[in-house]
């Protein structure tokens, strides 16, 4: 009897003295998340198998609670990883009624690069582009992408993968009265042609010329004034020790002013495909005339980081990254 009188004092002492938790939440059973529940939030977010199972243990199996927490986990990670250089990436283009254009989208690695889900978001992110009225960035980040703001699927992809991934811009070019192609060459350069008359085939053949000669002006008339005198200066300092004449030396320096234009303007080079005629004369032949042509490359103008290997490993086993 005294035993028993002393078993329960000590038990009521011993919840009389217990830690009471507050405002956390318990799962209400041990087998409350199901397989199916795992796979339909990796689906619906993209995130883990086992980021998945451990905030559907937190939220009792509630899928629509457990996407919005990892949609704010990822947020965070977002901010954090933002100031993390981007220079690697995809262009991606898109076509819209008389509208073509260009995104490019850009991640730390060349092996996020060629992810299928990267790839994926800057095709959705051309899409999206083309579909607006301007080139303005905030519109673009504000677009609808299945429901989603392209900004919203942009922070997701960065909870996904892990790096920094920044839609950095557009280029566009054409409208219901001009006609316009585009070429991507290996994800990482592309070109907008645009002309009048002709065909988008055509603009794209031209536009593969341009991604492999990279002219700095489509004709001759593009070219600034400064740019010529400038150049015009060079070369007459180049042959002002020749010796010649005065008038030998500008006929000289006129010479090679022609041949400098002739190598830079897209519509005076010898088209590649065919190495017989100039891309003038082939915009002719088949009833077309140059506009003008944009190209751009992945990562241009980006100063990317020196990267220290030795330190870099050093830090990783510290538990830095």
């Amino acid at each position: 009897m005294k035993l028993s009188f002393a078993l329960a004092l000590m038990a009521t002492t011993a919840a009389a003295f217990s830690p009471v938790a507050t405002n956390t939440r318990v799962s209400t059973s041990l087998n409350a998340v199901t397989t199916a529940q795992i796979k339909e939030l990796r689906e619906a977010t993209g995130a883990g198998m086992m980021d998945c199972k451990k905030v559907l243990n937190q939220f009792d199996g509630d899928v629509e609670a457990a996407a919005e927490e990892l949609r704010k986990k990822g947020l965070a990670t977002a901010d954090k990883k933002a100031s993390r250089v981007a220079a690697e990436g995809k262009i991606a283009t898109a076509k819209v009624g008389g509208r073509t254009v260009l995104v490019e989208c850009n991640c730390e690695t060349d092996f996020v690069a060629k992810d299928d889900s990267f790839g994926k978001f800057a095709d959705s992110a051309a899409l999206a582009a083309a579909s607006l009225d301007s080139d303005d960035m905030e519109a673009l980040l504000g677009a609808d992408v299945g429901g989603s703001s392209l900004e919203d699927v942009r922070t997701g992809l960065v909870s996904k993968i892990g790096e920094n991934i920044q839609v950095r811009r557009i280029a566009s070019r054409g409208d219901d009265s001009t006609t316009t192609g585009a070429y991507i060459h290996m994800n990482r350069i592309g070109v907008l042609v645009e002309i009048e008359g002709g065909t988008s085939e055509l603009c794209t053949d031209v536009a593969m010329h341009v991604a492999a000669m990279n002219p700095l002006y489509a004709t001759r008339d593009d070219v600034p004034a400064e740019d010529i005198e400038k150049e015009r200066a060079f070369l007459t300092e180049q042959v002002a020790e020749s010796g010649k004449p005065e008038e030998i030396i500008k006929k000289m320096v006129e010479g090679r002013l022609n041949k400098f234009l002739a190598e830079n303007c897209l519509v005076d080079q010898t088209y590649v495909k065919t190495n017989d005629r100039t891309v003038q004369k082939y915009l002719e032949e088949n009833g077309a005339k140059m506009i003008g042509f944009t190209r751009i490359m992945v990562g241009e103008g980006i100063e990317k980081k020196a990267d220290d290997f030795a330190s870099e490993v050093a830090s990783m086993a510290a538990g830095n990254v």
